[in-house]
């Protein structure tokens, strides 16, 4: 039977029918009475009536369906049930999609670099400094490329697996303890691992520019023997050949790549740095020690002073200031990169205070000429610009752009000051760049 309105509204013609009792207790029907389906609150009690609905469900079958006695839920519980249901089902979608993007991710990684159009991160190359690799016994290739990332050899460790799997040495890492250098390309770190002797070596990069001191504490890094063994050594230049104006070793410390076997004494380390330094004055056709000894002074100025491209020029800028005593620069080279080395000091600034002491022996402000050796260990464009300078006529230059190295120049005073005030604009727009 289809089931009448709820709330006991029902159908006019069963108003002559037997008296009837209502329950409206919390829903629940009296024990052996029918209830019409979907009522919301009321039971009828007696026998069951035809009752003719012409409501939008008359088009279904007019027999109740039969509940063997189990009451129905009301339409609250029912309301209930179905939020708990919805509720269960939304939490379950999320977690399958964390679960499913967990998954996705380690495929991505996975398969990330299997793609042509990935490339892990990685240095140019050839890197700086000194740092001790060790790689212990029983290493995977994995637990490698973690210690080289952690210690800044390499830029990423897939960068690393990629130039070891590229070189068919997956197999090939040995145990032992590696001289390398930080920010190396990752296929180099490759190849000094794999090296046979690799392991057999110190590896020392020591750059253009660096003072005596800076260059001794590399080396002292590099191959483990004390600073101060290299320092006493380097104060004897007699004992490397060097001419008799030479105070220490300054200026003899080639720049370069070195793989010193470990068996190599610090005295031996020196000698060879000297001698690659002997060796580029001869190329340049400089034999005399006097004359290698004032090429040096003038090559660690000039690296100072400007870039590769405009070496021979401020070369030959130098030679018409020491060469023309009655000239209006006096013979005097004034150099702010010789006051500061004098003075233990790296600056572009130098005051006037510490331009006229005539105490500091490498003040090329207060006294005419060259100073009184090398500020530096140049090297070989430089050497070969001092030992060849441009012919010009200038006597004047100043770096007007500390990043991009240009230079001007000028053949006098009242034209060099021009370019000293475009110097002093760049410093104005650029704080913190002239120090």
């Amino acid at each position: 039977m289809s089931g009448g309105a709820g709330g006991g509204h029902h159908p006019s013609h069963l108003a002559d029918a037997p008296e009837q009792h209502w329950s409206e207790e919390h829903d629940l029907p009296v024990e052996g009475a029918w209830q019409e389906p979907g009522a919301g609150h009321a039971a009828y009690h007696g026998e069951p009536q035809e009752a003719h609905y012409t409501g939008p469900w008359a088009a279904e079958p007019e027999e109740a369906p039969l509940f063997d006695g189990a009451p129905l839920p009301s339409r609250r519980s029912t309301r209930v049930s179905k939020r708990v249901r919805r509720r269960r089902r939304t939490v379950v979608f999320f977690i399958v999609l964390a679960l499913f993007a967990v998954v996705v991710f380690f495929v991505v990684q996975t398969v990330r670099p299997l793609l042509g159009g990935f490339q892990a991160a990685d240095y140019p190359g050839p890197g700086t400094g000194g740092v001790q690799v060790v790689v212990p016994e029983g290493s995977t290739a994995r637990s490698v490329a973690s210690e080289l990332r952690t210690q800044d050899v390499v830029a990423s460790e897939q960068s690393f697996l990629d130039a070891l799997d590229a070189a068919h040495g997956a197999g090939s890492l040995q145990p032992g303890s590696f001289q390398m250098r930080k920010q190396m390309k990752a296929s180099d770190a490759v190849s000094v691992l794999l090296s046979k002797d690799a392991a057999k070596v110190h590896y020392a990069a020591v750059a253009q520019n660096l003072r005596i001191g800076e260059t001794l504490a590399v080396l002292a890094t590099s191959t483990g023997i004390p600073k101060a063994e290299f320092e006493q050594l380097a104060n004897d230049p007699k004992a490397f050949g060097l001419p008799a104006q030479a105070k220490n070793l300054e200026g003899y410390l080639s720049p370069g790549e070195y793989r010193f076997p470990v068996e190599l004494g610090a005295k031996a380390i020196l000698a060879q740095m000297v001698d690659a330094t002997k060796a580029r004055l001869v190329k340049a056709g400089i034999t005399d020690p006097a004359a290698q000894y004032r090429t040096l002074i003038i090559a660690s100025i000039i690296e100072f002073e400007g870039n590769e491209a405009n070496y021979a020029k401020i070369s030959g800028a130098i030679e018409n200031r020491i060469n023309n005593p009655n000239g209006e620069t006096g013979g005097r080279l004034e150099s702010d990169a010789t006051v500061a080395y004098g003075l233990g000091i790296k600056t572009y600034n130098i005051t006037d205070a510490q331009k006229a002491d005539k105490k500091n022996l490498y003040n090329t402000f207060a006294n005419p000429g060259l100073p009184v050796g090398p500020i530096g260990s140049p090297a070989g464009a430089a050497i070969e610009a001092a030992a060849h300078p441009e012919a010009n006529p200038y006597y004047f230059w100043v770096t007007v752009n500390l990043k991009t190295g240009e230079t001007l120049y000028a053949t006098t005073f009242a034209e060099h000051l021009k370019n000293v005030a475009k110097y002093t604009a760049w410093c104005g727009a650029n704080p913190g760049e002239c120090k």
